[in-house]
């Protein structure tokens, strides 16, 4: 060992006891012939220039080479470098590899030499390694070394040795890594040293391995090897998950089923009786299988790449993404398919300062720094990128428009995650995406045929399984069920996993106190804030005015983060709003900590997203006498800044219309100490009134029949559309449940088109209450919506396998009775004295017979509707009976009835009965219809019953025999007050005698 004071040669140290003079190999050096040590860098920066001798071939060279500037050790042995005209090889080395990065490229797939990137820092770092562990080897051990090398070689692979025989150890070292490449040259070296029985100076190689390259030892496992330990990784670090109240839970015994419908799984019917009416994919329950039939084959074997899970905020996406990759770990799913599975939370990434490549944030996730990254992504057809909150990415444009397309190209989070999504990076890896509902149109541009699928929260079976989980305890969880189960409104809120869990938190709350619920909650926004009104119920009252305060700055932090699109937030924000340690942050904040450059960064951000938007619209209710108490701005701010259909804003004004109703006023004034400005309420209901001057994505009305020719088929969907934003204004109406607010801002939506709208219960719900509180002459139009439910898959109990396997008049008598439809509630909602819908335009939609039944009922006492249009639409011959009779109903009040059905159809006939028994019905427009002769016929009889009273009749595009415009023609003449459009029939002649007399 050296003495203190002195630093260990970088070059290769021979022993002193060859031969040779002074100057030579083996010349001894006195103590005080050796070279101080350099006390700064331009002193050790070249070799000192001495004669030398070089060796080669027996001929002897005298020249100037650079020396090392650094003394040996005492002891025997000195510097090779001394002697030689090449520069000291550790002391070169240990310049080129400061500063080294972070994971380095791998090797390109079939390719058995490290790539050129690696050559660099890390070749330089392994010679001087080798050197290192091969310069403490004796004579007898480094001649062993070489022999046993020979027979050393991973893949068969091994040095010649003819370059072996007469190495030495700069010889060698050079040799094992230009051969085999950094990490191999240094297993290989390892394993060889551990046969040359040179155990210790192996077990040093690998310490120093380890602390220089930064690697763990999963670096000595291969690909195969290191798949297992990745996955009990996995499964250590996802087994537990926290709750938004901090509580951690096991994964396995708190994650419940969802349901999911795959979105493009209705199949196409022709006929839409009662048996064969379409019904959407089934939404299946969240279970093994499911999960694997995401990533499934097609017809013609094709597998998606990309996997898009979308659904509303809290509806569990976040959840179902994190079970996946603990089943995956678990063995569960793609099996075979799958080698790694990566969990990247676009948000966090988002806002990580720096920049990052594909290859740091895998190995991030890996339980050592020895993940053989490169050779991971040599195979990029056996990952799976877990992608959570892609609708937090920005827009396209700007400087962050360009994907990153190389996984070691250190980048912002924003490119790397475009890249993923575009396919630009890795294209042939799996994405499984979540988003909110809102956003796969944003989306659009960037994703590669996705193959969309929708979360649609619990069923009610696994609403019943969530509570008994939540409580531990069968008593309580049933008594709190009971309670939930009774109150119809606030049960079927709880399909949303998060507003679940705050109602069984506030159960749980009111039951440990022995009180109950003292309210029916009907909307997200009265769950919410019933949640926040029990937190400040509980406090002591001494705590009260604190607590206050605290919430109120807990909005504040909230609103700024809403507007300025961010999710985490630093400590000292927290301490300057003094909520540092508080009650609020340990109820509504969850802790982060990330890996910093120094240190570790340490951040915070909400329970859930949604109740982040929640609190920004509840700050806007609590200004001071409507003077902003943010520098934000008032509630202007948000309503122009959310110009676009679905932005990142959309939830927080959800959210601040439910605030608006008188009674959520209330409550805030009577648990916030304050009053609430109405100055909010009215430049809200002003927003919504202006948005009737046009809005956007709504498709023009077609009432000429030339015009509807031109489009005789249902319109099919585009992948990744945007829904209609009439609806979303109609979200933001229903959240107030206050009739007569909604009344007045409809006054300035005279007609809500909705379009593409593929219906849920919930978009029912809100479009029937709307529909309830319509003012006069208020008129809607569905345009290409989806009016049939998707149904849970459920197993048939063995009583019904039995009995429809029997069959028997029993059986085929109940498939006559018809379900009630998905638009039953908006057909109910018309009947109600109250609603002044005028008109229902219902266009390029599939109507099942149950709709056209449930439509029949409500034409029968709808007080104020007196226009029908059913355009385009494709309707069975029993569903045209269905609406006839309704429409043929006395109390029926419909004037105007206008039918376009490209296709023939035998139902017509029901359709024209009705014009001689219904004495409301003037006006029928059967423009673009396929009329036959026997058709025209017999509606030219019905024309002249005494009972009709039919004063126009439009037949604008509809190809007419001559015989059928003269009966026409004959028609006019005897009822000359009957108005009848087509353009033949103004310069047709005059029909005979004959035919008149024949009606």
């Amino acid at each position: 060992m050296p003495p203190s004071g002195h630093v260990t040669c970088p070059g290769v140290w021979k022993d002193r006891s060859r031969k040779g003079g002074a100057g030579e190999e083996g010349a001894p050096q006195s103590s005080d012939q050796r070279r101080p040590v350099p006390t700064s860098p331009s002193e050790g920066e070249e070799h000192q220039d001495a004669p030398t001798r070089v060796r080669g071939r027996g001929r002897e060279k005298s020249g100037v080479t650079p020396r090392c500037p650094l003394p040996p050790p005492h002891g025997s042995r000195r510097c090779l470098a001394r002697d030689s005209l090449r520069p000291c090889p550790r002391w070169v080395l240990r310049r080129q590899s400061r500063g080294r990065a972070g994971v380095t490229r791998g090797p390109l797939p079939g390719d058995p030499r490290p790539p050129a990137s690696s050559t660099g820092p890390r070749l330089a770092v392994a010679r001087e390694l080798l050197l290192a562990a091969l310069e403490e080897l004796s004579q007898e051990q480094l001649k062993r070394f070489r022999h046993k090398l020979r027979d050393v070689g991973p893949d068969g692979r091994s040095i010649p040795w003819g370059r072996l025989e007469r190495a030495d150890a700069v010889d060698l070292a050079e040799q094992l890594a230009q051969f085999y490449g950094p990490e191999p040259a240094l297993e290989v070296a390892r394993k060889t040293l551990k046969r040359a029985d040179a155990r210790d100076v192996a077990a040093q190689l690998q310490e120093q391995r380890l602390q220089r390259l930064g690697l763990g030892s999963g670096t000595l496992l291969s690909v195969s090897e290191y798949k297992k330990k990745y996955r009990e990784h996995v499964l250590q670090l996802h087994a537990r998950v926290k709750e938004r109240n901090a509580r951690s839970v096991k994964i396995t015994k708190r994650f419940t089923k969802l349901l999911i419908a795959p979105e493009s799984a209705a199949p196409e019917e022709e006929a839409l009786g009662p048996a064969e009416e379409p019904e959407p994919g089934r939404a299946r329950r969240s279970d093994t299988h499911t999960f694997n039939r995401l990533f499934r084959r097609d017809e013609e074997g094709r597998r998606p790449l990309t996997v898009v899970l979308q659904g509303p905020a809290g509806i569990g996406k976040t959840m179902a993404a994190k079970k996946i990759l603990y089943d995956w770990a678990a063995g569960k799913l793609y099996q075979g398919q799958v080698d790694f599975a990566f969990f990247l939370p676009c948000g966090e990434l988002l806002e990580r300062p720096g920049t990052r490549s594909l290859a740091d944030l895998i190995l991030d996730q890996c339980p050592d720094r020895g993940a053989p990254v490169p050779q991971m992504l040599a195979q990029p057809q056996r990952l799976l990128f877990i992608l959570d909150g892609a609708d937090e990415l920005p827009a396209l444009g700007g400087p962050e428009a360009a994907p990153c397309t190389d996984p070691f190209e250190a980048a912002s989070g924003a490119r790397v995650l475009g890249g993923l999504l575009s396919k630009a990076l890795l294209p042939t890896a799996l994405l499984l995406v979540t988003t909110r509902a809102a956003a796969p149109g944003r989306l659009q541009g960037r994703l590669c045929s996705p193959q969309c699928a929708e979360v649609r929260g619990f069923s009610d079976k696994d609403k019943k399984k969530y509570f008994y989980k939540f409580f531990r305890d069968d008593r309580r969880a049933e008594r709190a069920y009971r309670f939930v189960k009774e109150n119809e409104t606030l049960f079927a809120l709880c399909f949303v996993p998060f507003v679940c869990w705050i109602v069984c938190t506030v159960l749980r709350q009111q039951l440990e106190l022995g009180r109950d619920l003292s309210r029916t909650s009907k909307t997200t926004t009265s769950v919410y804030l019933l949640f926040i009104t029990s937190v400040l119920s509980s406090a002591p009252v001494a705590d009260g005015p604190r607590l206050q305060g605290d919430l109120r700055n807990l909005c504040r932090l909230a609103r700024e983060g809403v507007l300025g699109r961010r999710a985490q937030f630093a400590e000292k924000e927290l301490e300057q709003l003094e909520l540092r340690g508080s009650k609020v942050q340990t109820l509504f904040l969850s802790k982060k900590e990330l890996p910093g450059v120094l240190e570790t960064e340490v951040t915070y951000q909400f329970i859930d997203q949604s109740f982040q938007e929640f609190l920004a619209a509840l700050s806007y209710l609590l200004e001071d006498g409507g003077v902003p108490r943010t520098a934000a701005g008032g509630v202007g701010t948000l309503l122009r800044g959310d110009t676009q259909p679905h932005s990142h804003l959309v939830l927080t004004t959800r959210f601040l219309f439910g605030l608006l109703s008188a009674e959520r006023m209330r409550d805030i004034e009577r648990h916030f100490g304050c009053m609430v400005s109405e100055r909010v309420k009215q430049e809200a209901l002003r927003w919504v009134q202006g948005q009737g001057q046009g809005c956007p994505g709504v498709a023009p009305e077609v009432t000429e029949g030339a015009k509807g020719l031109e489009d005789t088929e249902e319109p099919e969907e585009e992948e990744g559309e945007e829904p209609n934003y009439p609806l979303e204004l109609l979200y933001c109406l229903y959240e107030t449940q206050e009739d007569a607010f909604v009344r007045q801002a409809l006054c300035g939506l005279p007609e809500l088109a909705l379009q593409r709208v593929r219906f849920c219960r919930m978009d029912v719900a809100v479009l029937s209450y709307c529909v309830r509180c319509c003012p006069a002459g208020q008129a809607l139009r569905l345009i290409s919506c989806r009016l049939v439910a998707a149904q849970e898959k459920k197993k048939k109990s063995l009583g019904k396998r039995l009995q429809a396997s029997l069959g028997g008049s029993s059986s085929r008598g109940t498939t006559k009775q018809l379900p009630a439809s998905l638009l039953h509630p908006l057909f109910q909602a018309m009947t109600d004295p109250l609603c002044h819908l005028s008109s229902l335009t219902l266009s390029h939609c599939k109507l099942p017979d149950a709709v056209c039944r449930d439509l029949s009922e409500a034409l029968r006492a709808a007080p104020a509707l007196t226009e029908l249009g059913l355009l385009h639409n494709r309707l069975s011959e029993a569903g045209l009976r269905m609406l006839s009779e309704g429409l043929a109903w006395p109390q029926c009040r419909v004037q105007t009835v206008r039918v376009q059905l490209p296709d023939p159809q035998r139902g017509l006939q029901y359709l024209v009965s009705v014009l001689r028994q219904s004495p409301a019905l003037t006006t029928l427009d059967l423009s673009g219809c396929q009329l036959p002769a026997p058709m025209v016929t017999y509606l030219c009889a019905v024309l002249q019953h005494q009972g009709c009273g039919l004063q126009t009749l439009s037949l604008a595009s509809v190809e007419l025999s001559e015989q059928s415009l003269q009966e026409l023609q004959a028609v006019k003449r005897a009822k000359p007050d009957l108005v009848i459009t087509h353009p033949a029939l103004d310069g047709h002649p005059q029909p005979p005698k004959e035919l008149i007399s024949t009606f």
